[in-house]
């Protein structure tokens, strides 16, 4: 954000596109509230360090659900990185957490692999 304007300009470019826009690892390094309202963005992701702390008594779970909540109150969508257990799963989903990606659902993987592992699942026809 050393070139503020040039930012603003380049993401407004990017979503007349028609690209969704998020911001990475949101609660960590220098992710700033002001900053956050003038942004064109669409979803906030959570940092996989505040996901693997949900299941304990620790500040991490705490700032999931504040981010989860900041995400509704500025009606963005909220994703979750780093899920790696059905309790995780299940507590973002109870805190209304919109999307999530993780171990739990599948390992990184190649364009081919994610062919075959899209069609299995019956999202893919044909490719």
């Amino acid at each position: 954000m050393e070139d503020a304007d040039f930012m603003l300009e380049t993401l407004h470019s990017v979503r007349e596109l028609g690209i969704s826009i998020a911001i990475d690892d949101f609660g960590t390094g220098y992710s700033s509230l002001s900053q956050l309202r003038q942004l064109p963005i669409d979803r906030l992701k959570i940092d996989r360090a505040f996901v693997s702390e949900l299941s304990d008594d620790v500040m991490g779970g705490h700032i999931a659900s504040m981010v989860i909540e900041l995400g509704r109150n500025l009606q963005l969508k909220v994703i979750a990185e780093g899920i790696e257990s059905e309790a995780q799963a299940a507590r973002l989903k109870q805190l209304g957490c919109h999307e999530g990606q993780g171990y739990l659902y599948a390992k990184p993987m190649t364009s081919v692999l994610l062919k075959d592992w899209l069609r299995e699942r019956g999202a893919i026809v044909g490719i």
